[in-house]
């Protein structure tokens, strides 16, 4: 089934007449038009030195496995990574942030990279309260009172619901995709078919199949995920492979299934995250110095911008990025992505 979906799904991607969600409407909901294809990077072009997640401390349920650049008295920055990704996201933003003068933290989140459960105990639960308390966890056990946040996709989701509910630790943010708080309720809600068929693998999780084959084909999945995300970014097998490698952990499964199937309101939380997750239900706004920021090709499930302004009530900008950048910017479009994270810590 895996394999003729992902099939199908290719197939799309190269005839988009059969398949415009794909394409045509995403770029328009964005309220953009769609940009020339970029120029792919030269045969053998070296790639920007691979993030070392060489630190680790014990935050929480976790034992966190983190990059850490600049200086250590610097502005704090911590950049989030998303699904199915990892730190090497920011293997060009992290290095130039810290050549400003900041200190600039890149975690690997629950369930990717060298990030450890404490206890084999502790569920293996992917729920959006449980990432963002992570990462109060983390700037708690490194004594980091206030960090100006920047993420996408799971990054992006943990870093809003961090910024509304601790508002007090969050300098400034800045969100791909805007605002993506959530709850359980929200997602039983149907959607029009065009947008559900864009939620195929959220579907796929909720099977026994779906989770038997995303642990067989973990990194084809993941690679088919970034080919329909960022349907015109020519990366090559080279800095998927290196990207990819944060998808062995061992948790990595358990809680990308677990996250999916939660917001179906397939798989119950942890009772300890349930007041947090009441709180996120009621959609809060975010008072926070704010950059949105979109690609103009991003093919993944996204908001328009316009439907999202309103929930940012402090300093407000939106950006979209033009060229064909799609669901991560940061490796996309890094040097724009550097200079939001600048200006969102200057609003």
């Amino acid at each position: 089934m895996f394999t003729a979906l992902a099939s199908f799904l290719s197939a799309a991607r190269r005839r988009p007449r059969l398949a415009p969600w794909l394409f045509a409407t995403q770029l328009l909901l964005a309220g953009a038009a769609v940009a020339a294809t970029p120029e792919p990077a030269p045969a053998g072009a070296a790639l920007p030195a691979a993030l070392v997640a060489d630190k680790h401390v014990d935050a929480g349920d976790l034992r966190i496995g983190y990059a850490e650049l600049g200086p250590s008295r610097g502005e704090v920055v911590i950049l989030l990574h998303g699904w199915p990704y990892g730190i090497d996201s920011y293997a060009e933003v992290a290095p130039r942030l810290a050549a400003r003068g900041y200190r600039v933290i890149v975690p690997h989140l629950r369930g990717y990279g060298s990030t450890r459960f404490l206890s084999p105990d502790t569920p293996r639960n992917g729920e959006p309260a449980a990432l963002a308390s992570d990462v109060v966890a983390l700037m708690d056990a490194l004594k980091i009172r206030r960090a100006t946040l920047a993420g996408y996709d799971w990054g992006a989701r943990t870093a809003d619901i961090v910024a509304a509910v601790w508002p007090e630790r969050v300098k400034a943010l800045v969100s791909v995709s805007g605002y993506l708080i959530s709850s359980q309720e929200a997602g039983r809600k149907p959607l029009p078919p065009q947008a559900e068929l864009q939620w195929w693998y959220q579907y796929y999780f909720a099977t026994e199949r779906g989770q038997a084959g995303y642990a067989q084909y973990t990194h084809d999945f993941a690679k088919q995920i970034w080919r329909l995300a960022s349907p015109q970014w020519k990366f090559d097998d080279a800095t998927f492979e290196r990207s990819a490698v944060a998808l062995d952990n061992p948790d990595h499964v358990a809680v990308v299934v677990h996250n999916y199937r939660w917001r179906l309101g397939l798989a119950e939380g942890e009772p300890k995250y349930a007041a947090l997750e009441q709180r996120l239900a009621e959609a809060p706004a975010i008072a926070v110095p704010t950059i949105t920021i979109e690609g103009d090709a991003n093919g993944a499930p996204h908001p328009k911008p316009e439907a999202y302004a309103g929930k940012f009530i402090g300093k407000y900008e939106h950006r979209t990025f033009g060229g064909g950048v799609g669901h991560n910017p940061p490796q996309e479009a890094p040097g724009e992505f550097v200079q939001a994270v600048i200006d969102a810590t200057r609003l």
